[in-house]
């Protein structure tokens, strides 16, 4: 079973010929609507790769409410642990590039009241060896707590670093499985601006695992993911596709990460299988509609 503390949004995305620079106006070209939020994306990921999986968070009072949640309704997802609260659902401003990449602002709404009366929620259900999934769109005090009662409880908590805050580095040296970008990768390693040496990226990873006594990941895009933890190094191979759209990626790899080990699978393959994923999530458009299902996994692994 798999348990994610994390953010529901709705996704606004426009397509740009090239991102702006600040202060600059660019031509756009079409906007659509999507269910996002990096929690909401993560859980219907790992339910498309086959797990069973809760989602703890809040949606506000609005019209975007059942839009945002909708496919993990007709998905399965439990929603039980969905909080009504006051207000405006999150919403995520999403600007795309002829490219496939992409730049994001975030207007938590109902996303800031998940506090940690609700991490104590999530946890209270949940058995030893049970998997946490979590991200950073919510505040960092539930967060924190949700590590702290997964580390005494015997859950196996991951945390996504995205989006990078002051107190990531040292929240995430309370996780079971930390997975950052490399930008992230570099921030954790303090290197200001996010700006590390991708030549010393094992090494730099192997020091750090060996420091906290984690697992880390790092995603790489294209080049795929990298982990170095207890299983020492291990590397996963992305598919060689052109990208539509890279938004719901690196969700796409943590929702199937956390399925595989789920499913009892060893890190190596469940990265392995996250790794396609997220390079089949870069072909369609948005975030959640993007998202394959596991057959769709199956059948590109089978045609390799």
């Amino acid at each position: 079973m798999i348990t994610v503390l994390g953010s529901v949004n709705l996704d606004q995305i426009g397509t740009v010929t090239r991102l702006p620079a600040p202060g600059e106006t660019v031509a756009g070209g079409t906007f659509s609507v999507a269910q996002g939020g990096k929690g909401a994306n993560q859980a219907l990921a790992a339910r498309r790769a086959g797990a069973a999986v809760r989602m703890v968070g809040a949606v506000g009072e609005d019209a975007f409410a059942e839009v945002a949640l909708r496919l993990l309704t007709s998905d399965g997802v439990d929603l039980s642990d969905v909080a009504r609260v006051p207000g405006a659902t999150g919403i995520a401003m999403i600007f795309v590039d002829e490219k496939g990449e992409n730049v994001i602002a975030i207007l938590p709404g109902a996303n800031a009241a998940v506090d940690e009366a609700a991490a104590m929620r999530a946890l209270g259900a949940m058995a030893r060896g049970d998997i946490l999934l979590l991200q950073q769109e919510i505040p960092q005090p539930a967060t924190a707590r949700a590590l702290a009662l997964a580390r005494q409880s015997g859950v196996v908590s991951i945390l996504n670093t995205a989006p990078f805050l002051p107190d990531t580095a040292a929240l995430a040296e309370e996780a079971d499985i930390v997975i950052a970008n490399e930008t992230e990768f570099a921030l954790l390693m303090g290197k200001a601006g996010g700006q590390g040496d991708a030549g010393d990226l094992d090494s730099q990873m192997e020091a750090w695992a060996n420091r906290t006594g984690r697992t880390i990941i790092v995603t790489l895009g294209g080049e795929g993911a990298r982990s170095f933890g207890p299983d020492g190094r291990l590397v996963a191979a992305a598919l060689p596709i052109t990208p539509l759209d890279t938004v719901g990626a690196g969700d796409t790899f943590c929702g199937y990460l956390a399925a595989g080990l789920d499913a009892g699978l060893t890190l190596k393959d469940a990265m392995a299988r996250a790794t396609i994923a997220a390079s089949l999530a870069c072909l369609k458009p948005g975030a959640q509609p993007a998202i394959p299902y596991a057959g769709e996994l199956a059948a590109s692994i089978g045609s390799r």
